[in-house]
Protein backbone atom coordinates (compact mmCIF):
# COMPACT_ATOMS: atom_id res chain seq x y z
CA UNK A 1 0.00 0.00 0.00
CA UNK A 2 1.21 3.73 -0.79
CA UNK A 3 1.89 5.99 1.43
CA UNK A 4 1.01 9.56 1.19
CA UNK A 5 2.91 12.32 2.66
CA UNK A 6 1.54 15.54 3.58
CA UNK A 7 3.15 19.20 3.74
CA UNK A 8 -0.19 19.99 6.17
CA UNK A 9 1.10 20.59 9.71
CA UNK A 10 0.30 18.03 12.47
CA UNK A 11 -3.18 18.65 13.81
CA UNK A 12 -1.64 19.81 17.36
CA UNK A 13 -0.28 22.79 15.26
CA UNK A 14 -2.89 24.17 13.65
CA UNK A 15 -4.11 27.90 14.32
CA UNK A 16 -1.41 27.90 17.25
CA UNK A 17 0.36 31.09 16.67
CA UNK A 18 4.17 31.78 17.81
CA UNK A 19 5.99 34.67 18.75
CA UNK A 20 9.87 36.28 19.28
CA UNK A 21 10.29 38.43 21.92
CA UNK A 22 13.63 39.55 23.13
CA UNK A 23 14.40 40.24 26.92
CA UNK A 24 16.97 43.12 27.26
CA UNK A 25 18.34 45.59 29.50
CA UNK A 26 21.81 45.99 31.29
CA UNK A 27 24.11 43.78 32.71
CA UNK A 28 22.69 42.23 35.76
CA UNK A 29 19.35 43.79 35.57
CA UNK A 30 17.13 40.33 35.99
CA UNK A 31 17.24 39.56 31.98
CA UNK A 32 18.19 35.39 32.56
CA UNK A 33 16.06 35.50 36.46
CA UNK A 34 12.63 36.20 34.13
CA UNK A 35 13.41 34.16 31.76
CA UNK A 36 14.17 31.09 33.93
CA UNK A 37 10.66 32.37 36.01
CA UNK A 38 7.97 32.25 33.44
CA UNK A 39 9.34 29.57 31.17
CA UNK A 40 7.78 26.02 30.78
CA UNK A 41 10.73 24.24 29.52
CA UNK A 42 14.31 24.05 31.29
CA UNK A 43 15.56 27.40 30.32
CA UNK A 44 18.63 27.19 27.76
CA UNK A 45 21.21 29.56 29.62
CA UNK A 46 24.95 30.32 28.18
CA UNK A 47 26.20 31.79 31.81
CA UNK A 48 29.45 31.69 32.12
CA UNK A 49 31.66 32.40 35.87
CA UNK A 50 33.08 35.80 35.71
CA UNK A 51 36.93 36.01 36.17
CA UNK A 52 39.85 38.02 36.34
CA UNK A 53 39.78 38.79 33.05
CA UNK A 54 36.88 40.56 32.70
CA UNK A 55 38.17 43.22 35.62
CA UNK A 56 38.58 46.71 33.73
CA UNK A 57 35.98 45.27 30.83
CA UNK A 58 32.56 45.01 32.26
CA UNK A 59 31.29 47.86 34.83
CA UNK A 60 30.06 45.37 37.87
CA UNK A 61 29.42 48.75 39.87
CA UNK A 62 25.91 48.32 42.05
CA UNK A 63 25.97 44.52 41.36
CA UNK A 64 29.66 43.35 42.30
CA UNK A 65 28.33 40.50 44.00
CA UNK A 66 27.41 39.07 40.65
CA UNK A 67 29.36 36.16 40.01
CA UNK A 68 28.00 34.67 36.05
CA UNK A 69 27.10 36.71 33.20
CA UNK A 70 25.53 35.41 29.83
CA UNK A 71 27.62 35.74 26.73
CA UNK A 72 25.40 34.64 24.48
CA UNK A 73 22.10 34.20 24.99
CA UNK A 74 19.18 33.24 27.23
CA UNK A 75 16.20 30.97 25.70
CA UNK A 76 12.16 29.74 26.98
CA UNK A 77 9.18 29.47 26.27
CA UNK A 78 6.12 29.73 27.68
CA UNK A 79 2.40 28.72 26.25
CA UNK A 80 0.19 32.18 27.24
CA UNK A 81 -3.27 30.39 25.68
CA UNK A 82 -3.93 27.53 23.56
CA UNK A 83 -3.35 29.57 20.36
CA UNK A 84 -0.24 31.62 21.26
CA UNK A 85 3.21 30.43 22.24
CA UNK A 86 5.94 33.04 23.14
CA UNK A 87 9.86 31.98 22.52
CA UNK A 88 11.75 34.19 24.36
CA UNK A 89 15.75 35.30 23.72
CA UNK A 90 17.67 37.44 26.86
CA UNK A 91 20.37 39.05 25.45
CA UNK A 92 23.82 39.44 26.67
CA UNK A 93 24.09 42.96 28.86
CA UNK A 94 27.94 43.70 28.75
CA UNK A 95 28.71 46.11 25.78
CA UNK A 96 31.29 43.73 24.26
CA UNK A 97 28.33 41.22 23.59
CA UNK A 98 26.02 44.07 21.82
CA UNK A 99 27.27 43.25 18.48
CA UNK A 100 24.74 39.83 19.20
CA UNK A 101 21.73 42.14 19.50
CA UNK A 102 21.09 42.54 15.92
CA UNK A 103 20.99 39.02 14.92
CA UNK A 104 18.68 38.31 18.13
CA UNK A 105 16.40 40.62 16.81
CA UNK A 106 15.63 39.36 13.36
CA UNK A 107 12.74 38.27 13.61
CA UNK A 108 11.14 39.78 16.72
CA UNK A 109 8.07 41.25 17.54
CA UNK A 110 8.83 42.86 20.27
CA UNK A 111 11.16 43.08 23.38
CA UNK A 112 10.78 43.71 27.04
CA UNK A 113 13.96 45.75 28.23
CA UNK A 114 14.28 44.94 32.01
CA UNK A 115 15.51 48.34 34.39
CA UNK A 116 17.20 48.17 37.40
CA UNK A 117 16.18 51.70 39.32
CA UNK A 118 19.94 51.79 41.47
CA UNK A 119 21.39 51.89 37.56
CA UNK A 120 18.77 53.01 35.62
CA UNK A 121 21.26 54.57 32.75
CA UNK A 122 22.07 50.37 32.04
CA UNK A 123 19.08 50.59 29.95
CA UNK A 124 19.51 53.44 27.70
CA UNK A 125 21.09 51.15 25.03
CA UNK A 126 18.67 49.05 24.76
CA UNK A 127 16.28 51.53 24.72
CA UNK A 128 18.22 53.19 22.10
CA UNK A 129 18.29 50.10 20.10
CA UNK A 130 14.73 49.18 20.13
CA UNK A 131 14.11 52.95 18.74
CA UNK A 132 16.11 52.85 16.29
CA UNK A 133 15.23 49.58 14.74
CA UNK A 134 11.67 50.44 14.89
CA UNK A 135 10.94 47.05 17.83
CA UNK A 136 7.87 47.65 19.82
CA UNK A 137 8.99 47.58 23.66
CA UNK A 138 8.27 47.92 26.91
CA UNK A 139 9.98 48.75 30.21
CA UNK A 140 9.86 46.32 32.87
CA UNK A 141 10.83 47.61 36.04
CA UNK A 142 12.24 45.00 38.18
CA UNK A 143 11.58 45.90 41.69
CA UNK A 144 15.49 45.03 44.03
CA UNK A 145 14.78 44.49 47.55
CA UNK A 146 17.46 47.10 48.23
CA UNK A 147 15.86 49.14 45.68
CA UNK A 148 14.00 53.16 46.43
CA UNK A 149 10.52 52.50 44.66
CA UNK A 150 9.64 54.60 42.07
CA UNK A 151 6.05 55.06 40.12
CA UNK A 152 6.18 54.13 36.89
CA UNK A 153 5.75 57.80 35.75
CA UNK A 154 8.76 58.87 37.72
CA UNK A 155 10.70 56.12 35.45
CA UNK A 156 9.04 57.45 32.21
CA UNK A 157 9.88 60.91 33.00
CA UNK A 158 13.68 59.43 33.87
CA UNK A 159 14.18 57.84 30.86
CA UNK A 160 12.30 60.05 28.46
CA UNK A 161 9.90 57.55 27.31
CA UNK A 162 7.25 58.42 24.45
CA UNK A 163 3.82 58.57 26.35
CA UNK A 164 2.72 55.38 24.37
CA UNK A 165 5.58 52.99 25.71
CA UNK A 166 4.53 51.11 28.77
CA UNK A 167 5.60 51.29 32.20
CA UNK A 168 5.51 48.28 34.45
CA UNK A 169 7.09 47.58 37.81
CA UNK A 170 7.80 43.86 38.30
CA UNK A 171 9.59 41.15 40.13
CA UNK A 172 11.62 38.86 37.51
CA UNK A 173 11.72 35.92 40.11
CA UNK A 174 8.10 36.12 40.00
CA UNK A 175 6.14 33.86 37.42
CA UNK A 176 3.22 35.83 37.49
CA UNK A 177 4.62 38.73 37.39
CA UNK A 178 7.17 38.21 34.25
CA UNK A 179 3.98 37.08 32.56
CA UNK A 180 1.78 40.14 33.18
CA UNK A 181 4.77 41.63 32.29
CA UNK A 182 5.00 39.80 28.38
CA UNK A 183 1.16 40.15 28.65
CA UNK A 184 1.79 43.51 28.59
CA UNK A 185 4.02 43.99 25.64
CA UNK A 186 1.85 41.68 23.15
CA UNK A 187 -1.56 43.91 23.86
CA UNK A 188 1.23 46.98 23.20
CA UNK A 189 2.43 45.17 20.20
CA UNK A 190 -0.99 44.69 19.08
CA UNK A 191 -1.79 48.20 19.31
CA UNK A 192 1.56 49.45 17.70
CA UNK A 193 0.55 47.62 14.44
CA UNK A 194 -3.17 49.01 14.68
CA UNK A 195 -1.56 52.25 14.48
CA UNK A 196 0.77 51.68 12.23
CA UNK A 197 -2.24 50.27 9.99
CA UNK A 198 -4.49 53.16 10.72
CA UNK A 199 -1.97 55.80 9.57
CA UNK A 200 -1.36 53.81 6.67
Amino acid sequence: MASVTSDRPPSSTIGVTSAKLLIAGGFGVGKTTMVGSVSEISPLRTEENLTEMSVGTDDLSGVEGKSTTTVALDFGRITINPSLILYLFGTPGQDRFWFMWKELAMGALGAVVLADTRRLDTCFPAVDFFERNRIPFIIGVNCFDDADVYTDEEVRDALDLDPGIPVQLCDARERESGKQVLTTLMEHVVDTARRSIAVR
